[in-house]
């Protein structure tokens, strides 16, 4: 039985880490509802769904979100991209066939778990 859009959301909603999805475009897509909390309480923004993820990063970030990105097109699945302070990582969303969809950024604990 597939899950309809609301029944995802709604489970997307209830973690309490941020989830921000972002299309091949860098362009974001979805936020579950703590992501939304985050960067309005962090950094002001009121709504960033439709909007480039360039838009809120400093250029040194905007490189390293360029670079990961390319590197998932090769193939990665999952990337650290700063494995000495582990505190997040990105993860390639992938179709059926394997094509890239998008990416999402997801934190992790000093262990490395997370969602």
């Amino acid at each position: 039985m597939p899950l309809n859009t609301e029944t995802l959301v709604a489970i997307l909603d209830t973690l309490n880490q941020e989830v921000v999805f972002v299309d091949n475009d860098h362009i974001i897509r979805f936020m579950n509802l703590e992501a939304k909390r985050h960067y309005h309480d962090r950094s002001g923004y009121s709504d960033l769904i439709g909007k480039s993820i360039f838009d809120c990063h400093n250029g040194v970030s905007n490189q390293l979100i360029k670079d990961v990105h390319a590197r998932m097109v090769k193939g990665e699945d999952e990337i650290f991209p700063n494995e000495e302070k582990l505190t997040y990582s990105m993860v390639a969303v992938r179709d059926e066939k394997g094509e890239l969809l998008g990416y999402f950024e997801r934190d992790v604990n000093t262990k490395g778990e997370g969602l």
